[in-house]
């Protein structure tokens, strides 16, 4: 599934290239795109029609683009393989093409040298899709109201953060995966901010003090802005930005992915444990594993 970094890449190409135009028309190709749109693929399409589009906006992996005038948006599921491309008019239809959205206007910037673009989401296993929202009066769509602020959002509170891991009395993994916490990391961030911190996954919340938390959440911003700095982590060609371009940050993990491998720290062969329907790797010397409790 696609984290913070990767759909953050995502928004910023959505910045440039379709935040302040006009939608002309919009088109659904799979009615399981629009399937969270409790109205209908066609109410979704009138919906569009004739609205602009302002600038995208994100909180953890959630991404919606809104519309202009209006208290709505339109909230992105990218799902396993959900990918929001702008791709040249002309351009052939994608094998698993599900919407396509065209616009009214050109790009008056630098960028409309490609000449017309549209936008296509494109979905092979159809487990994202679009949808409209209300907005909040904080302009969230309402659907991800209960969202936590994700750790690189400015107004993203520390402190309370500390105080909720302290009261949640789980495990360190558990609750950074948990997006009423901390929004945006996933599995493979939660791994590499765990190996930086030296600390197991099954590591109890409430032992944790300031210091630690403090360290904990400094390693898991370094980790995503590393991996914001090379477009992501693209294990695939599922994961891409606007331009259907691979992120390079799979490259750099400490830990993710490289079971029986060096840790590059200590040299210990790396561990892979099942965990939650996905797995956790760690070094079992850097991570020491807590004391059972008696």
């Amino acid at each position: 599934m696609p984290e913070l970094p990767e759909v953050e890449v995502v928004r910023r190409g959505l910045e440039r290239w379709v935040a302040h135009r006009v939608v002309a028309d919009a088109e659904v190709l799979h009615p399981r795109a629009v399937r969270r749109h409790i109205a209908g693929a066609d109410d979704f399409a009138h919906r569009l029609k004739g609205h602009r589009f302002g600038v995208p906006s994100r909180r953890g992996k959630y991404l919606w683009l809104p519309l202009e005038e209006t208290q709505q948006s339109v909230l992105a599921h990218l799902g396993m393989s959900g990918q929001l491309l702008v791709q040249p008019t002309a351009a052939p239809d994608e094998k698993h093409l599900r919407i396509r959205v065209r616009f009214a206007d050109t790009l008056t910037s630098a960028a409309a040298a490609a000449g017309a673009t549209e936008l296509r989401f494109v979905d092979q296993r159809t487990f994202g899709g679009l949808s409209l929202h209300d907005n909040t009066p904080d302009g969230l769509p309402d659907v991800i109201a209960h969202i936590a602020r994700d750790p690189l959002d400015p107004l993203f509170d520390d402190e309370a953060f500390h105080q909720a891991l302290r009261r949640k009395r789980t495990t360190i993994k558990r609750a950074l995966l948990d997006q009423s916490l901390i929004s945006g990391v996933g599995n493979i961030y939660a791994d590499e901010a765990l190996w930086r911190a030296r600390v197991h996954y099954e590591r109890p919340t409430a032992g944790f003090t300031r210091p630690r938390t403090a360290e904990l959440l400094g390693h898991v911003r370094d980790v995503m802005n590393a991996a914001l700095s090379v477009g992501g982590t693209s294990f695939d060609s599922l994961y891409v930005n606007v331009n259907g371009e691979s992120g390079y940050f799979d490259r750099s993990l400490d830990a993710y992915g490289r079971e029986g491998l060096p840790c590059k720290r200590c040299g210990t062969p790396m561990r892979r444990r099942p965990w939650m329907n996905r797995s956790s790797y760690f070094c079992p010397r850097c991570q020491r594993a807590p004391r059972a409790e008696s």
